[in-house]
């Protein structure tokens, strides 16, 4: 039998290379253990570095109550997508980059080249079109995440490191795909997601689960009782959560859903 404080009462994972399938498909089997989740008594909501819009398709299929997650943080929002709390970064941040740029608003996407590196991939991914800018002077307002993003991942996990050092505490700068380098206000990270979510819920959080796979998830492993790390994960992200699951192309969400969660209620 679990103790009273490991008992799970909320859920937060993270949706690419997690909740989805590499090919953004959401399984019969991960379908059905977040509804057997829900039908057990504990709240289930997603996290993730995608937009609002880019998620809405899950919050639907998933039927989802609980406030929602996007930007890392960036947004709270409610399953309509009305927003519970923002974080914006200010103009300012947005004055140096070594990789290709994007930057999403708290509504829109707004890219240099309509069909620059990953630009179509991402579309595919979150469901709608991005406005193409020649500059990005007449967008910086109401800035929710600016991505950086190449191919050369060398270069942009040195970014990261450049962005960090740069910016210090006034940014949370990390790698969400290692492709994309997700520049937020520094209270846009999946750790203080995770402790937003414990006071809107009134949960504990040594009574949340959280999974995922990429380093911006360890912020979130660091405040949950129990940390789930895809197998998909680097070693790195793996040593930091309590337990380890398969991959994403191998039922890994559904998988620690049915043992470190469902399993431990009945335990």
């Amino acid at each position: 039998m679990t103790s009273k404080q490991e008992d799970v009462r909320l859920v937060v994972a993270d949706v690419d290379g997690a909740l989805v399938t590499p090919d953004k498909v959401l399984t019969q089997r991960a379908r059905a253990a977040v509804r057997k989740i829900t039908s057990s008594g504990i709240a289930f909501t997603i996290t993730s570095g995608r937009p609002p819009r880019g998620m809405k398709m899950l919050i639907d299929d998933l039927q989802l109550q609980d406030p929602i997650t996007a930007f890392n943080g960036g947004l709270f929002v409610r399953p309509d997508l009305s927003v519970i709390r923002e974080n914006l970064l200010p103009r300012e941040t947005v004055t140096k980059h070594k990789l290709d740029v994007w930057i999403y608003s708290d509504k829109d996407w707004f890219v240099p080249s309509r069909h620059g590196p990953h630009v179509d991939r991402e579309e595919w991914t979150v469901k709608f079109v991005p406005i193409v800018v020649p500059n990005f002077e007449g967008v910086l307002d109401r800035v929710a995440k600016i991505v950086g993003v190449s191919d050369d991942l060398a270069a942009v996990a040195l970014c990261e490191k450049d962005a960090q050092q740069e910016f210090g505490e006034h940014v949370s700068a990390a790698r969400s795909q290692p492709y994309y380098l997700d520049v937020t206000h520094p209270k846009a990270n999946k750790g203080e997601a995770v402790s937003v979510l414990a006071e809107m819920l009134r949960v504990p959080t040594a009574n949340i689960a959280t999974i995922g796979d990429m380093p911006n998830d360890v912020f979130m492993f660091k405040r949950s009782g129990v940390s789930i790390a895809m197998g998909n994960a680097s070693s790195e992200v793996q040593h930091a959560a309590r337990f380890v699951t398969s991959s994403n192309t191998e039922e890994g969400f559904a998988l620690a859903m049915e043992r470190f969660v469902l399993r431990a209620q009945v335990a």
